[in-house]
């Protein structure tokens, strides 16, 4: 469990800590999410299913690693309000046939880098592996386990400085050299599937398929000297989808379908059938519009009264690095959500969007901020234009303020997720 905090802000920042931790991988993320949903009523839709929908609360999964969850108010509703975020994050994945002997001494995995990370901060932590593994079954041909291997089971060892002398000076790491780890000394040959299988509660021969991921084993913590700081894996960007996942949960019914979406593959483009380059928001919109009776004029008149929040963390101006950010737009941790703009639309926010969502923090009684690139660098983007290819509405992105992004272990501020969770609420409720 993450350290209990005592400031004003404990309860969300607490509760989403504690997300944070028993959400090794994007498939846990989705299932504890499922768990939540189904506590508060919330029925589950199967895509293979005929739906068969009437005002009420529902979700409905993809790839166990992308989740819409939706409040259909009334048969008219007049439009979508939205708020999307996104699953993963960087880490290492685990190839087939992992594990290679090394030197007659060690045995190590054979992984390789998914999405951007900064590679130096996984050296000589603990990490372990989660995901998920596809097993053989007599009923069903083939199910899904999830697993975590709940003890520190790996370690990637960094060189020596006497044989890296120019370590400090700038190296280029190689993830086909440098970032294997070490699962054990030579005795421990074909010990990985074996592991996981006890963790995952099967057998080993029935393992058909796995996706499975380094995860950091450092737990969640809140610092600073009046506690107002926190430290966590995956924070980009699980600290955004529990935040709004806690406001969407928390909003009375209006005249709008509230919709939460939890996309994977962010960090890798979207482009897969469960990214928000996937028409699974489509798909999930038009199958409510037609499930409850309505036509395609209604389904695209409600679009056009549709709203979506991006969600996805920001960069905060970092202490050691203050030019690195634009001269006048600087986010600082707990000063309130960052609203982000790009010329080039990497972030869909305009004129009109942003004016929208100032309303609703001013509305919500929350602080926000700005966020763009300096000019002379280029940026990252997120899920926001991408699902608008496919559900064209108006969107602003926005996130939460942090440092050391797409690390193994980030920072961010303790007050910033309750603002979150505030205006969330305060948007589904609008």
């Amino acid at each position: 469990m993450a350290k209990k905090t005592q400031n004003i802000y404990d309860d969300v920042t607490r509760r989403m800590l504690d997300f944070i931790d028993e959400s090794p991988s994007c498939f846990h993320v989705i299932d504890n999410l499922k768990k939540k949903l189904a506590k508060e009523g919330f029925k589950e839709l199967k895509e293979s299913e005929n739906w068969k929908l009437t005002p009420g609360k529902f979700f409905v999964t993809r790839n166990d690693s992308s989740i819409i969850s939706f409040k259909i108010p009334k048969k008219d509703f007049r439009g979508f309000n939205m708020i999307a975020s996104h699953s993963d994050s960087p880490s290492f994945k685990i190839k087939e046939n992992p594990e290679i002997a090394a030197d007659g001494a060690y045995v190590k995995l054979n992984v390789e880098k998914y999405g951007g990370m900064l590679c130096a901060q996984w050296f000589d932590r603990p990490l372990s592996v989660a995901g998920r593994v596809i097993v053989a079954d007599k009923k069903a041909g083939i199910k899904t386990k999830l697993v975590y291997v709940d003890r520190d089971l790996l370690m990637i060892p960094a060189l020596a400085i006497h044989m890296n002398r120019e370590a400090n000076d700038g190296y280029k790491y190689n993830a086909q050299v440098d970032m294997l780890p070490i699962i054990g000394d030579a005795s421990s040959k074909d010990k990985l599937f074996e592991i996981v299988a006890k963790a995952a509660g099967v057998k080993t021969e029935d393992i058909l398929g796995h996706d499975l991921f380094l995860c950091n084993r450092v737990k969640p913590t809140v610092w600073g000297a009046n506690e107002e700081f926190i430290g966590s894996a995956r924070l980009d960007d699980q600290e955004c989808v529990y935040t709004t996942f806690e406001g969407f949960l928390a909003a009375e019914p209006t005249d709008y379908c509230s919709v939460h979406c939890v996309f994977d593959n962010e960090e890798v483009g979207s482009t897969t059938k469960q990214g928000a380059a996937s028409t699974f928001l489509k798909d999930t919109l038009t199958r409510i519009n037609y499930s409850l009776g309505r036509t395609l004029e209604e389904y695209h008149m409600a679009v056009a009264d549709s709203f979506m929040i991006s969600a996805d963390n920001a960069h905060a101006v970092h202490p050691n690095h203050a030019e690195k950010a634009d001269p006048v737009n600087r986010p600082v941790i707990n000063k309130g959500i960052v609203i982000k703009f790009h010329a080039n639309q990497k972030y869909t926010t305009d004129a009109v969007s942003a004016a929208r969502f100032k309303a609703l923090c001013n509305k919500a009684g929350v602080p926000y901020q700005t966020f763009t690139n300096r000019s002379d660098m280029a940026g990252g983007s997120t899920l926001g234009n991408i699902s608008t290819q496919q559900v064209a509405v108006s969107t602003v992105d926005i996130g939460l303020a942090q440092l050391a992004m797409h690390s193994p272990y980030e920072s961010a501020g303790s007050k910033d997720p309750e603002y979150l969770a505030r205006v969330s609420q305060t948007f589904f409720e609008s």
